[in-house]
């Protein structure tokens, strides 16, 4: 059966986004097979963006002798043309991610589109019996954050978020040294992520038509109807200058860093969340801020977030040359501990630590950030970054862009999952998608548990609040 979120044919053709009928999604498992290959078979594996995160993260895949490409999905015909050349003779060419879902000989796919498309793919792969691997950010909204994790949930899938940093040795040995107990208690941790773009920022592209050979109306999909922008389809470093199909360079960058901090102290959702900041510098086609401040508070501890796009000032991480810095601190009562992604260093406050030797390994290294959910889709285990591990730093991150765009605090219940007190922030929490696309609401019904997620157990318009 096709998903009411799935636009008809007819709808498609309204907005001239179908030129020819599309089949319905339909599981692996109504079609003689459950999507869940033995420990013996190679893993059938599509792709759905072929840009350059994708095709990264597709060749690493690719280069396991337990897989084979047989799907390439792009709106896009010469990124998709130049990913099938090399795999030409096992993968077949898609524009409509629909087709590749679809399909009986997919059984895991890669989701690297632009993150205004990462919710509904998500989504609509979990109900078509798909294992997924998708890149960060995992969504936009909080309502998106709850209903991926819950579809995921539900339909039983493998999923990884592509986070890759999380399979470096250096996190391991901080999460190692923060669960240790020696930096003693931690009232803070403060995270950054800094750049400097000039004042003119990643520049103005001209008033152009769409290239060819690239279905404009379907790149931007649920996402706000505007014209073709050569800069706002160039890649996702550039993605990330346009709010309403990025998010910003918040969700671009602290799935990455706050990641640690949710890590290293096992932290749940916030309970609030303030952000301030604008576009104070930069004048460019894009509308994210080049500025933005956050703070979340969680029991017992406050975690901060510094995004700047005209400044690049690292602290303990450089200074001086414009660069790309980051960094995460960890404010102990006995020392500070502050890393990025290489490397990490401790501070003593006075003699209260005196012994600075490395804490014992107890976190075994990582396989590979692709091959660890490889691995997982055979045994049916959830890789470390799972989305029912990373919906924790995915909804501090979208909770966060909420009070952006609202210019107020948002408090949340993580009992419930509803924002408390506040009826506008809880309209705002779901998105408005672009006829004919449509939000599965009723995967965001808030604090629901896997035997709750029955079909129909949730009215339409049920919403996070």
């Amino acid at each position: 059966m096709t998903s009411p979120f799935i636009p008809t044919r007819r709808e498609l053709l309204a907005t001239g986004a179908a030129a020819t009928a599309l089949p319905a999604i339909v599981p692996g498992s109504a079609l003689g097979r459950d999507g869940r290959p033995a420990p013996s078979e190679r893993i059938s594996l599509g792709i759905i963006g072929a840009g350059s995160m994708g095709r990264a993260n597709l060749e690493n895949c690719a280069s396991q002798p337990d897989v084979v490409v047989t799907a390439v999905c792009d709106v896009w015909r010469d990124r998709r043309e130049a990913v099938l050349a090399r795999h030409r003779a096992t993968a077949r060419g898609h524009t409509d991610y629909r087709e590749l879902l679809a399909r009986q000989d997919v059984d895991a796919a890669i989701i690297a589109t632009p993150p205004h498309w990462h919710a509904l793919m998500a989504i609509h792969a979990a109900e078509a019996g798909k294992d997924i691997y998708l890149q960060k950010p995992m969504t936009l909204y909080p309502a998106e954050t709850l209903a991926v994790r819950n579809a995921i949930r539900k339909h039983g899938r493998v999923s990884q978020i592509g986070t890759q940093i999380h399979a470096g040795d250096n996190y391991r040995r901080v999460v190692e040294w923060v669960r240790s107990g020696r930096l003693g208690p931690i009232p803070v941790v403060r995270t950054f992520n800094v750049m400097n773009q000039g004042p003119l920022g990643i520049g103005r592209a001209p008033a152009e038509s769409p290239p060819d050979g690239l279905d404009w109306n379907l790149w931007l999909g649920p996402g706000p109807k505007r014209p073709f922008n050569r800069l706002l389809a160039a890649d996702a470093y550039y993605h990330s200058s346009f709010w309403d199909y990025s998010g910003g360079w918040t969700p671009g960058m602290a799935p990455h860093i706050l990641d640690l901090p949710v890590w290293a102290l096992d932290l749940g959702a916030p309970l609030s969340a303030t952000s301030t900041g604008g576009r104070f510098v930069i004048q460019d086609d894009g509308d994210s801020p080049d500025t933005q401040e956050v703070l979340w508070r969680y029991p017992n501890l406050a975690v901060t977030w510094m995004l700047s796009l005209a400044n690049s000032f690292g602290f303990d991480f450089g200074r001086g040359t414009p660069a790309r810095r980051l960094g995460i601190y960890f404010h102990g009562v006995n020392a500070t501990l502050f890393a990025d992604y290489e490397r990490h260093q401790v501070v003593p406050e006075g003699d209260r630590l005196d012994d600075l030797s490395p804490h014992n390994r107890s976190i075994p290294a990582s396989p590979g950030h692709e091959r660890e959910w490889l691995d997982c889709i055979k045994s049916r285990r959830q890789p470390s970054c799972s989305v029912d591990y990373h919906w924790r730093v995915d909804i501090a991150i979208t909770l966060a862009n909420l009070s952006q765009r609202l210019g107020r605090s948002v408090r949340f219940d993580p009992r419930t999952e509803r924002i408390l007190d506040d009826a506008k922030a809880a309209a705002l929490a779901r998105p408005v998608y672009r006829a004919p696309w449509k939000f599965p609401a009723h995967y965001a019904a808030g604090s629901m548990d896997r035997k709750d997620l029955s079909a129909g157990d949730a009215e339409p318009d049920a919403q996070a609040r």
